[in-house]
C-alpha cells in the first residue's frame, strides 16, 4: 500500500515570538529535520570551541556571540524555509517576518541568480604601448584558459573552471595601466581563494607577453557576474491601503533621487542580508561592498531595489544585487554554528543560498520603508530596544519585560530613567 504524501512544512509558525527560546528550537528542528548535534550546538550561548577560534585568525583572546534569530514566514520559489539571521540590532527579523507574511498569500519571493562567476583582476604596469599589450593577452586566451584551470583541478571536475577573458586598458593618474579580467566559474564556493591562485600564476607570463610589470593579482568584490535577483508583490490591502502604497512609492523614490537617503536605504536592506551572510558562515564585507559597489555602477549612488505599482493596484518590489557567497571553503565548513545554519535552511547549492539571502534584502527593504512611510521607525524599534536598556541597567527575568513596558508607556527608553523605574520596582 502506498504512503500518503507528507503535508508542505510552512514557514508561518503561529505565536514563534511568544515562545520560548528552548521551544523555538524544537519548531526550529521539526520544521527542517535538524540532528540533535545541530540543536545542541545552536543551544550553546558561547559556540565556538577555543582552539577553532585561535585557528581562524590570529592573535585570539576570545570570542563574541551574537544572537541568531529566525525568520519566520518566509516562501521563496514556492517553498517554505526558515532564515537564520545573526545580528545585534532590534527588530530586524521581526520586520522581515511582518514584511514576508504581508506577501505570503501573493506567492512570496520569487528568485533568480545570473550565474557563479567572479572575476580576478590583474594589473599591469610600465607598458609603452597598452592597447597593442591588451591585445596580445587576448591573442593568449587558450593559454590562459589552460593555465587558470590546470590551478584547480577539482573545481574543473565540479563543473567550474574558466570561462572568459577580458582586458581593459585603464586611465589613471599614474597614466595608463592594462588590466586583464580572468571570468572564472566558481560554483558552490565564494571563490576568492580559487581566483586569487589563478592571477598569481598567470602574472609572470603576462609580463613575458607585454614586457611590462605585473602588480596587483586579486579578485573584485563588484560581483556583477554573480548577480541575485528577488522579487515579490504585496496586495495593497495586507499592507494597509492604497494610501501607505503610495507613501512606500514616495519613499523609494526618495532614496533613488537622493544619495543620502539611499545610502541608508540600503543599509536597511542589508540588515538581513547581511544577518544571513554572518550566520551562514561567509564574508560580509566582501557582500556590503559588492552590493554599494553595484548601487553606484552609474556613476550616482542610487537604491538597490525598485518599486512599482502593478496593474491591479498591489506593490510590486524587486531587488538586483551582487551575492558572491559559497558553501564550501572558509567559516561555512571551519565554525561549527554555520554549518548548523546552513542545515538549518537546508540549501544545498551557492545559488539556492544567495537566492534566500536576496529575498530577505526584499522583504527587509519593504518593511524598513513601511514603517517609515507609515508610524516611523522610532516606535517598533523602541519598543526592542527598551528591552536592552532594561538589561543595561541590571534588570532580569520578569523585570526586564515589566521595566520595558514602563519605559514604553513614558516614552522615555532611556538608561537614566530605567535606572530610576527599576529601583522603584525593586522597592515594591
Amino acid at each position: 500500500m502506498s504512503k500518503s504524501p507528507q503535508p508542505a512544512a510552512n514557514s508561518r509558525i503561529p505565536g514563534f515570538h511568544r515562545m520560548t527560546t528552548d521551544e523555538r528550537r524544537a519548531a526550529v528542528a521539526a520544521f527542517c529535520g535538524l540532528d540533535e548535534e545541530s540543536v545542541a550546538q545552536l543551544a550553546m550561548p558561547g559556540n565556538l570551541d577555543a582552539h577553532i577560534a585561535d585557528h581562524m585568525i590570529e592573535n585570539v583572546v576570545g570570542t563574541i556571540a551574537i544572537p541568531i534569530g529566525v525568520a519566520t514566514n518566509m516562501k521563496v520559489d514556492g517553498q517554505d524555509v526558515l532564515v537564520p539571521m545573526a545580528t545585534e540590532e532590534s527588530s530586524v527579523v521581526a520586520a522581515v517576518c511582518n514584511a514576508a507574511k504581508q506577501c505570503y498569500d501573493a506567492g512570496g519571493f520569487t528568485t533568480s541568480i545570473s550565474g557563479t562567476l567572479m572575476i580576478a583582476q590583474i594589473q599591469l604596469l610600465g607598458v609603452s604601448d597598452p592597447q597593442s599589450a591588451r591585445i596580445r593577452i587576448l591573442e593568449r586566451r587558450d593559454e590562459i584558459a589552460a593555465a587558470c584551470n590546470a590551478c584547480d583541478p577539482l573545481l574543473v571536475k565540479l563543473g567550474g573552471g574558466f570561462r572568459d577573458l577580458e582586458v581593459r586598458v585603464v586611465p589613471t593618474r599614474g597614466g595608463e595601466i592594462v588590466v586583464t579580467h580572468l571570468i572564472v566559474d566558481t560554483r558552490d564556493a565564494m571563490g576568492a581563494n580559487a581566483v586569487n591562485t589563478m592571477a598569481e600564476a598567470l602574472a609572470p607570463s603576462i609580463e613575458a607577453w607585454t614586457g611590462g610589470r605585473v602588480l596587483l593579482r586579486i579578485l573584485s568584490n563588484l560581483a556583477d557576474r554573480r548577480l541575485a535577483r528577488a522579487r515579490a508583490v504585496w496586495p495593497a490591502d495586507a499592507i494597509g491601503g492604497p494610501a501607505v502604497r503610495d507613501a512606500m512609492i514616495a519613499a523609494y523614490q526618495f532614496a533613488e533621487a537622493d544619495p543620502y537617503r539611499a545610502a541608508t536605504h540600503n543599509k536597511g536592506i542589508m540588515n538581513g542580508v547581511s544577518a544571513v551572510v554572518l550566520a551562514t558562515g561567509n564574508d560580509t564585507r566582501a557582500v556590503e561592498a559588492g552590493a554599494h559597489a553595484f548601487a553606484a555602477r552609474t556613476g550616482r549612488y542610487k537604491s538597490l531595489t525598485n518599486w512599482e505599482v502593478t496593474a491591479d493596484g498591489s506593490l510590486a518590489g524587486t531587488l538586483e544585487m551582487p551575492l558572491a557567497v559559497g558553501l564550501v571553503g572558509g567559516a561555512t565548513k571551519v565554525h561549527p554554528t554555520a554549518r548548523a545554519c546552513i542545515k538549518l535552511l537546508g540549501v544545498t547549492t551557492a545559488e539556492q543560498l544567495a537566492r534566500i539571502i536576496a529575498a530577505v534584502g526584499l522583504a527587509q527593504n519593504f518593511a524598513a520603508m513601511r514603517v517609515l512611510a507609515t508610524e516611523g521607525v522610532q516606535k517598533g524599534h523602541m519598543s526592542l530596544h527598551a528591552k536592552n536598556i532594561a538589561i543595561v541597567v541590571g534588570a532580569v527575568g520578569d523585570e526586564i519585560e515589566t521595566l520595558a513596558a514602563i519605559l514604553i508607556g513614558r516614552r522615555q527608553v532611556r538608561q537614566d530613567v530605567a535606572e530610576a523605574e527599576l529601583a522603584k520596582l525593586r522597592q515594591g
